[in-house]
Order: structure tokens, then C-alpha cells, then sequence
């Protein structure tokens, strides 16, 4: 009789990521594909999963396959039945008869870094937002409302705030920053002769810009600040701060265990500092760091195939890959 196995998708909007592995955690194939978010790669979905799984199977009997977690960003609310459409489809064209699950990112990301039940996901990459879990189940989220009105200390919350504070200080309204240079250097501005050009110049190049983009202009800020630059100093703690706050609303219990995922928290910087500080100084413990979210999808399929727990031992071989750190 076969090995019982089961696998684990991270659908991103850019890379969709698929580990097949048996129930004690060791991993049999891996598979990537293009995009597979609902509500950013259209038709693509199906076929991005369909690809990852097909990669990842290999000639691996598919009815040793008992159970598949497939997670993704937008997948939440009226994008669920949409995504689990897709899956489903994209699981029976693989020739797999197994049980499918789907899950948000949020699950995915938080199960990346631990195996315990109860505690918090704090993530800063192009979005922010905490979540907190309890039985392993998602209970309360705070934040994630999208660049324009919320994700407070994203990457792209720091972006918009660095174009305002350049606009201000070519203006007069502001004190001057070398955020100036950044920005013209990020957005390919050429120099100009008065202030009034070069203003012009970004606020052309900051509208034509995709918002999420925006959060590219964040390690610049975070090298500014390295620098000593005061406004992106004050930038960055207020991204931190904002963070933080994020945080203590989600009502994290007392010493909870908490996962940190996004670029923003995963990078060496001010903010990533500042935040680690803040919540060892709340917890009493060293934040986690969200690994392979397909290895997190993993964990999630062997704890629900198996009904017990998984262990800190075969939670490591699922998140202990080769891929990079989950950043948003």
C-alpha cells in the first residue's frame, strides 16, 4: 500500500508554489508556477495550479495523495468560492481524488512559521495586517484594507509618505531630505533646474505608477534613514508604531507566539528593528519568521489528514526549504 502524502499550494500573485510530501513531513517534489491570485491573475488561476501540481507529482502514484491545502491571497470572502472553483478544477485535471481544502494566505503564512494553534500573524510587504489565531482557526483580523485606506505601515504606506514629504520639501512646505534624490533616482526623473520641474516631474511619475509599486520606494527610505535623514527617520518609526498598534488591536493573549511575514518585517532595516523590539517587549519572546508558505500549506494538510497536532519535527522539514521567505 502506498505512503499516504499530502500537499501544500502558496498561490501568490506572482508565483504559485506547491509542496507534495508524506505525513512525518519529508518532502517527495516540489512545483512552481506564474500567478495564481484571484483577483489579480484572471484565468490564469486553474492553470497556474494545475502546473505547480503537475510539476510537483511527478510520476508519483496520485492516489497515494490523500489531502491538498491550497491557500491564496483574495481568497477570502467573495473571492472563495471563485478560488476553490479553480482548485478543484485545477486537483481533478492532475488526476488527484483526494480531499480539497482551500485557505487564505493568512492561514498559509501564519502555519509557515509555527505549528502552535493560538497566536499572531503581524505582516508588512505591499499590504499590512494582523490576524490572530486560536485552535488554529483565524478569529480576528485587523487592517488589510489596501493602500488607500488602510495597510498602515506597508510598504507602500511608507512610499506614499516619502512622495508627500519630497513634494514637500521642493516646495517649501518641508524640511529638505535625501528622499529627493531617491525618488527621482526611483522613478528615472531626470534633474531639472528649479524645484517647481522636478515636483512636477514626480507627481507625473507617482500617478502613472501602479499603487503597489509605490511600496518599491520603501528600502530606499529605509537606507535614508540608515543615513540619518530625519524625515525618513520619522517615516519609518511611524511605520513601526502604526504596526505595533495594528498588533495590540488584534488582542493578542498574553506571551503569544507571533509570525512575522512581509518584506518590510523580513528585511534588515528601522522598521523590522523597531517592531522585533516592540513585540519582545509585549511577548516576552523572539517573533518567528514565516518560511515556505507551501511547506505551511503542508503542515496544515498533514494536521488535518492525521487529526493530531504537528510536530515542531516534521513542521521543520515542511518549512525548512529552499525557497525564500514569505515577504508580501
Amino acid at each position: 500500500m502506498s505512503t499516504p502524502m499530502v500537499i501544500g499550494v502558496d498561490a501568490g500573485a506572482t508565483t504559485t508554489r506547491c509542496v507534495l510530501a508524506t505525513v512525518d513531513g519529508t518532502v517527495m517534489g516540489r512545483g512552481v508556477a506564474g500567478g495564481a491570485n484571484p483577483n489579480s491573475s484572471g484565468g490564469a488561476v486553474s492553470a497556474a495550479l494545475g502546473t505547480a501540481l503537475t510539476v510537483a507529482l511527478g510520476s508519483v502514484d496520485r492516489s497515494a495523495v490523500r489531502l491538498g491545502v491550497l491557500g491564496a491571497a483574495g481568497s477570502a470572502g467573495a473571492g472563495r468560492e471563485a478560488f476553490r472553483a479553480a482548485a478543484v478544477q485545477a486537483w481533478r485535471a492532475a488526476g488527484l481524488t483526494g480531499e480539497v481544502v482551500t485557505v487564505t494566505d493568512l492561514e498559509v503564512a501564519y502555519a509557515a512559521g509555527t505549528a502552535e494553534p493560538d497566536g499572531v500573524l503581524l505582516l508588512s510587504g505591499t499590504g499590512a495586517l494582523a490576524a490572530r489565531f486560536n485552535d488554529g482557526v483565524l478569529r480576528r483580523r485587523c487592517d488589510g484594507y489596501g493602500w488607500l485606506l488602510g495597510d498602515e505601515g506597508s510598504a507602500v504606506w511608507i512610499g506614499v509618505r516619502a512622495l508627500r514629504s519630497v513634494l514637500a520639501a521642493l516646495d517649501g512646505r518641508g524640511e529638505p531630505t535625501a528622499l529627493v534624490d531617491a525618488a527621482c533616482a526611483h522613478f528615472g526623473t531626470a534633474p531639472r533646474d528649479d524645484a517647481e520641474s522636478v515636483a512636477q516631474a514626480l507627481l507625473a511619475a507617482g500617478f502613472a505608477a501602479a499603487p503597489a509599486t509605490l511600496g518599491r520606494l520603501a528600502p530606499s527610505v529605509s537606507a535614508a534613514s540608515e543615513s540619518g535623514d530625519p524625515v525618513a527617520e520619522r517615516i519609518c518609526a511611524a511605520a513601526a508604531a502604526r504596526l505595533l498598534h495594528t498588533f495590540d488591536s488584534v488582542g493578542p493573549p498574553p506571551g503569544a507566539v507571533v509570525v512575522l511575514a512581509g518584506s518590510v518585517l523580513l528585511s534588515p532595516g528601522p522598521v523590522s528593528r523597531a517592531v522585533r523590539a516592540g513585540l519582545l517587549a509585549r511577548t516576552g519572546t523572539e517573533p518567528r519568521t514565516a518560511l515556505d508558505g507551501a511547506g505551511g500549506a503542508a503542515a496544515l494538510a498533514v494536521g488535518r489528514l492525521t487529526g493530531i497536532p504537528v510536530s515542531p519535527v516534521v513542521h521543520t522539514r515542511l518549512t525548512s526549504s529552499p525557497h525564500a521567505p514569505l515577504r508580501g
